[in-house]
């Protein structure tokens, strides 16, 4: 009774196409957008929107990017984090090379960058896949990063390869404060969220899924391979490219290649898993989890310091939540492949039905 869409007609074509057909869904939706950009910046404190909240937004975006790539397209891919070293770097000396070019402009150029990248790394998907696919990909996330190294023009020849993030200035505005950089990166996430979720019911996106389920019988319809892939691959990138972007200025204030090791790709690999592949939701609910678990194990610890009066050390506490995180992703594996999303739809499900029995 409380989530029923009994007595919502539709009478054209674009409203059966909306987004959210369901009033309940809208009204969900706009109370939290009230909530992101009104509530969370006056109520919220530095050490959660600096720390927390902007990096949660910024691996969302990443996630979307690789759930494009692999779970709507159905290509693997291990080298998340080196699309995004791209798009920091580029974004950089985009800003550090071109007068006058807005901060926006940058984050484009980072990201159509790492969608140039992409484009050269997906050539290998046209005549392999699978695992084979996965360690080409791989290769990417170790080439990229001795590139920066080796050449001193990414880095404007930094003695020590660590280089400050530009100001971000929009309009006159400086971009300082926690507050600030957690809506221009809620910003740039919700429009580029709300860009994916239209490409995915778009004819690209079909084109992505068909070949996804059976690329045999895509290309027997007509669908060219050639093309859907190595453009599944170069929008998967430009979206890390410009989390990439948003992770060096928004988040870190620097750039620097050893924020985007091997380990933030498996990061960002997990968060699709755990979340949902193929599921737009899933990119936001797997981000949020493998965020916020760790702090919820640091409560979980000092608590049961508090309560047995046994001390902790941080070595435990990390080795525990690796251990967790491993269980977790053979549990979903097993268990639940489609994630947190799918659990999330089937709680919507029974609540059409509720009270009633199932």
């Amino acid at each position: 009774m409380l989530y029923r869409e009994a007595g919502q007609f539709k009478s054209t074509y674009g409203q059966d196409q909306q987004i959210f057909p369901i009033l309940q869904d809208r009204v969900a939706m706009s109370a939290l957008l009230l909530v992101a950009f009104v509530a969370v910046p006056i109520f919220g404190d530095q050490y959660w929107l600096s720390a927390i909240i902007t990096p949660f937004l910024i691996l969302s975006l990443a996630a979307l990017g690789l759930n494009i790539l692999t779970g709507y397209a159905g290509q693997l891919s291990l080298g998340t984090a080196a699309f995004m070293a791209v798009g920091a770097f580029m974004a950089y000396n985009a800003m550090l090379r071109i007068p006058h070019i807005p901060v926006l402009g940058a984050f484009a150029i980072g990201g159509l960058s790492a969608a140039a990248v992409g484009f050269v790394f997906g050539l290998p998907s046209l005549r392999i896949k699978g695992l084979y696919l996965a360690v080409a990909t791989l290769a990417c996330q170790f080439f990229i990063l001795w590139l920066i190294n080796r050449v001193g023009w990414f880095s404007n020849h930094s003695s020590s390869g660590v280089i400050t993030a530009q100001r971000m200035v929009i309009l006159g505005y400086e971009f300082v404060s926690p507050a600030s950089k957690y809506l221009l990166t809620l910003g740039v996430v919700g429009a580029m969220a709300l860009a994916a979720k239209n490409l995915m019911r778009s004819e690209t996106g079909r084109a992505f899924m068909a070949v996804r389920d059976m690329d045999v019988a895509a290309a027997v319809v007509g669908i060219p391979m050639m093309r859907t892939k190595l453009l599944a691959f170069a929008i998967s990138s430009f979206y890390c490219g410009v989390a990439g972007a948003l992770y060096a200025f928004c988040y870190l204030g620097t750039v620097e290649p050893e924020a985007f090791t091997l380990d933030l790709s498996f990061r960002v690999l997990f968060m699709i898993i755990i979340g949902g592949v193929g599921s737009i939701l899933g990119s936001f609910l797997g981000a949020a989890f493998i965020t916020l678990f760790p702090i919820l194990l640091n409560f979980v610890s000092k608590g049961l310091e508090s309560v047995l009066g046994v001390e902790m050390n941080h070595a435990m506490v990390s080795n525990t939540e690796a251990i967790i995180f491993g269980g977790l992703i053979i549990f979903f594996l097993i268990v639940e492949p489609n994630g947190l999303a799918r659990m999330w739809q089937i709680a919507k499900e029974k609540l059409r039905l509720w009270p009633f029995p199932h």
